[in-house]
């Protein structure tokens, strides 16, 4: 079981970490190097440096020419150079109409963006067209999930920065700016909550038209991931506006997916009927359909301090490892395969399928902020294996057949976003070479005539005509936040959490201040608290604070076994 972290413990486990990797490591070493260890040892000043501006042009590229070519639409389409909005003449399109609603999606998922990237003039100028010209009084239907996160974050985090006295991004404030942003998260929220009333067991209906509530007739099956990742966007927006209903109905669904565990494993299914509550999909996994539901969980209690959200991570955690994790016993010794977390029948335990999916290659980043260094040097190292296989990572790899299931790499973010979590917690630059091959494939292989596009397959890198909006907030901003190690956030990092579209969340102790009274806040268990109060982060061992963050034998080993050439 891995020990809870309080809000302080974690970024003091980080600062520490990062401390002895950025004061002692490949400066002195103190043994003699291998080939690997000796191609990954250092970066020098020179060359981060222009990683960070070639990632700087890599976001304008794609914004400028969003906002050139697709504004107000949703989404560029960056082949042809238009724009992309809802398929309002095929409602069943759920690929395009569950995330595009005709509110200027690749804006507002982007100005948090900005602010990182330090342009308070076009931060500015981007709250002002959102606020004038984006209403959600449409008649789009949407994924609730979707929405809270890539439109609700974002508007929850620039009006925090905004309101940030402190002005760490510089003056994002607006002179005429009187909580818009704030109004409008409260608008679109409000038209998620039919989702909740017309659920006959509180887990949320998956879709809402933004006018008229939940569709008649509509699917009633949800992934736990949709259903269980409301809880941080949900609870910061109850804190602001003093409203519990928002928080209280994602805590809901949140108890009912916990009830709906399996009796005999304690393992979650992947897809659930809201209305009868029964699993549709049995699968249990760390990717796809469940795992940010594992992330919010932690990330609540990193947030709000409410025992009982961690109790329950921790729980799952230690299920998950016992029940899906593969492999050597250990990551950095011993012998056998390379750690690896497949996906399980929720009922028994066993092995459901021979793929993993890209989605899991955030769960590195997840094992960071649980303190939980070790395995997620170990996860990380086999996405970054795959990487290098293909240049990208394909949407599901076969680890037994060592070939894609799913060919398409949409431009996800995932695996930038577990780099740098574990560069911020190590400070080794082995995960800067990481981030370069990233932003060199990105270049390479997705850049369109205007913009950076979807690869349709791994195999013949073909590409579709879309940029996702995540492509800006997210793939973007990590692989910028990796190489600018002076930015206020990575400064800060004590200051500030990602939400799971990255859009980024101050860390305040006024969301840790109970303003409300309710039975969803149940009492833990003394032993639970127990636990709870005590940390206890697995530590690096003191060699490899000068060679890889994954021995270089264990490095190649998964390498051959892929048939990559390190």
């Amino acid at each position: 079981m891995v020990s809870t972290l309080s809000l302080s413990l974690v970024f003091l486990h980080l600062a520490l970490q990062s401390f002895c990797y950025g004061e002692c490591a490949f400066n002195i070493f103190r043994y003699p190097l291998t080939r690997v260890e000796r191609k990954y040892a250092s970066i020098s000043e020179n060359e981060r440096l222009r990683l960070k501006e070639d990632t700087r042009d890599m976001f304008y590229f794609g914004y400028d020419s969003y906002m050139k070519y697709a504004y107000p639409k949703d989404e560029l389409n960056p082949i042809y150079c238009s724009g992309r909005g809802p398929d309002y003449d095929n409602p069943s399109n759920i690929n395009i109409n569950d995330i595009l609603g005709d509110y200027s999606l690749t804006l507002i998922d982007a100005l948090d963006t900005l602010a990182i990237l330090g342009d308070a003039e076009e931060f500015r100028k981007a709250v002002k067209l959102v606020i004038e010209n984006v209403s959600f009084d449409k008649n789009s239907t949407v994924q609730v999930f979707e929405a809270n996160i890539r439109l609700l974050g974002a508007l929850l985090s620039a009006h925090l920065l905004i309101q940030d006295e402190n002005k760490p991004f510089g003056d994002l404030e607006p002179e005429w700016y009187d909580g818009e942003l704030l109004e409008m998260a409260s608008d679109l929220a409000s038209r998620f909550l039919p989702a909740f009333d017309n659920s006959k067991t509180g887990l949320p209906y998956p879709r809402v038209n933004l006018r008229e509530g939940v569709p008649e007739g509509s699917r009633t099956d949800t992934c736990t991931a949709g259903a269980g990742s409301l809880l941080v966007e949900f609870g910061v927006l109850s804190r602001l506006i003093g409203d519990p209903v928002y928080e209280m109905s994602a805590r809901r669904a949140n108890k009912v997916l916990w009830k709906l565990r399996n009796s005999k494993t304690g393992l979650l299914g992947n897809v659930v009927d809201v209305n009868t509550g029964k699993w549709v999909g049995e699968l249990s996994g760390v990717g796809a359909g469940l795992d940010s539901f594992y992330e919010y969980l932690l990330k609540a209690y990193i947030l709000f301090g409410h025992p009982e959200d961690f109790s329950m991570f921790n729980e799952t955690y230690t299920l998950i490892k016992q029940y899906m994790r593969r492999g050597r016993p250990h990551c950095n010794s011993g012998s056998g395969d390379h750690p690896l977390y497949v996906n399980v029948d929720m009922k028994n335990g066993g092995t459901q399928t021979t793929w993993i999916d890209s989605l899991q290659a955030a769960f590195a980043g997840i094992q960071v902020l649980a303190g939980d260094m070790e395995e997620a040097i170990c996860t990380h190292a086999l996405y970054y294996t795959i990487w290098r296989k293909y240049g990208v990572l394909p949407e599901r790899f076969n680890w037994q057949r060592i070939s894609p299931d799913v060919m398409f790499y949409p431009l996800r973010p995932e695996f930038v976003e577990s780099t740098y979590l574990l560069y911020q917690a190590t400070r080794n630059p082995f995960y800067l070479h990481v981030g370069r091959d990233i932003l060199t494939s990105l270049n390479n292989l997705t850049k369109a005539q205007c913009g950076y596009a979807t690869i349709h397959s791994v195999l013949d890198m073909t590409l579709e005509d879309r940029m996702e909006s995540f492509f800006l907030s997210e793939t973007c901003k990590y692989l910028y936040l990796l190489f600018d190690v002076d930015n206020p956030v990575n400064l800060n990092s004590q200051r500030y959490m990602f939400t799971t579209e990255g859009h980024i969340l101050p860390l305040a102790p006024w969301l840790r201040q109970q303003t409300w009274d309710t039975d969803l806040f149940s009492s833990v268990d003394p032993v639970m608290q127990a636990n709870i109060s005590q940390a206890n982060c697995a530590v690096i061992d003191e060699e490899r604070l000068y060679g890889l963050p994954l021995k270089s034998q264990y490095l190649e080993q998964i390498s051959v076994s892929l048939g990559v050439e390190l």
